[in-house]
């Protein structure tokens, strides 16, 4: 029996996604910019993918532009949002961010004025220390909505006015990679200016990213060429996997409720057994986070150690993002000022369509051995 709880890091791509991609590969192969007809179609298929993409977040299809990733996208929207930036200006970022983010404004230190947010124990922010961050010359707050590792929610709504209210011209740039799906967004609601989102997060192909960009805002691209995407992604657009993404998001937008609730029901089933099961355990995903996230810490149990010992019986969980796998600290855990024994005893189980409430007992049972074998090991050492 083999069980994938790391959906954080990737899904698995749906059959009926898979079928669009085959097709798209075997009959829509066409260069959507060229003039004749095989362009055309491919064009046509495109657009569909981006008004599904645009009402999963409430946005206009003309405002969402596809790019080759979450990384990508947030790349994109930050130094197309300071390519007017000057030394007198400042930004602000949270220190719990992803790579694709944190390490983005740690490029911008020798530039401007930039400003990192501390978070609680839970990873939320404290919007009066944004309050007090925010002035006339701050030019742009990027602020994630969930956190891919311990899944805090931050309050967007919240935010914005704190922004706005200080400043009205200050951008807001929201990476939404892990909440697209997920969460309920509405940018017509909550003036977001960016926003980015990533295909294989949903059970769609990888390589594939999305931006939203408020209209009419403009913004300056990083990559220059033939000038598609209306000139913020030129390069020959990912077709296949582009109109692959259309449909995880159709499928995603038509089963969102009955999804949701079923992944909050499953995580709290996995929540309730660990914590039944197993002594000396810490959550560290906060009670209101995301529905898919669970981020547990077993006391004297190294947390690499534990992933190995669980893919021995063919259940997948991480350590926390895929992306800073290698880095020797967990810079999230360190931000939540999580004890350091259960720092490094730390797993992260994310759930996804494919999960099923079958497979609990299983993982529980393998967990908790696994666990007390390897304390055994260390008391024994």
């Amino acid at each position: 029996m083999l069980i994938y709880l790391d959906n954080s890091a990737t899904t698995k791509v749906r059959d009926e996604v898979l079928k669009e991609v085959i097709d798209a590969n075997e009959n829509y192969y066409g260069n959507p910019s060229s003039l004749h007809r095989m362009g055309l179609m491919v064009e046509k298929k495109i657009e569909e993918a981006r008004e599904s993409s645009a009402k999963l977040i409430g946005a206009k299809a003309e405002e969402i532009y596809f790019t080759g990733g979450g990384t990508e996208s947030n790349n994109i929207a930050i130094f197309g949002h300071l390519s007017s930036l000057n030394k007198h200006n400042n930004i602000i970022t949270t220190k719990i961010e992803h790579p694709s983010v944190f390490n983005v404004f740690k490029q911008f230190e020798d530039k401007c004025s930039v400003k990192y947010l501390g978070t609680d124990e839970n990873g939320k922010i404290n919007t009066q220390d944004l309050d007090d961050m925010v002035d006339d010359k701050t030019l742009l707050v990027s602020i994630m909505h969930v956190n891919n590792e311990i899944g805090t929610v931050q309050e967007l709504n919240e935010i914005t006015s704190v922004i706005k209210d200080k400043n009205k011209n200050a951008r807001l740039h929201v990476d939404a990679v892990q909440s697209y799906g997920k969460i309920k967004i509405d940018v017509r609601k909550t003036p977001i200016d960016t926003l980015t989102f990533s295909s294989h997060k949903i059970h769609g192909p990888k390589g594939v990213g999305g931006l939203y960009i408020r209209h009419p805002l403009k913004m300056a691209p990083l990559i220059f060429g033939g000038g598609q995407e209306r000139g913020i992604r030129s390069g020959t657009e990912n077709t296949s996997g582009i109109i692959g993404f259309g449909k995880a998001c159709e499928l995603m937008f038509n089963s969102f409720d009955d999804e949701v609730k079923r992944l909050c029901h499953l995580k709290d089933i996995y929540m309730k057994r660990l914590k039944e099961e197993i002594e000396d355990i810490k959550f560290n995903n906060p009670k209101d986070g995301a529905p898919h996230i669970i981020n547990v810490s077993f006391k004297n149990v190294p947390g690499e150690v534990l992933v190995h010992y669980l893919e021995g019986k063919d259940i997948y969980v991480s350590t926390g993002s895929a992306c800073s796998s290698k880095a020797r600290d967990n810079r999230i855990l360190e931000a939540i000022k999580l004890d350091k024994e259960y720092r490094e005893g730390a797993i992260r189980i994310s759930l996804g369509y494919f999960n099923t409430f079958d497979e609990v007992k299983y993982v529980i049972d393998n967990i908790k051995q696994s666990v007390n074998d390897i304390r055994s090991i260390t008391k024994r050492g």
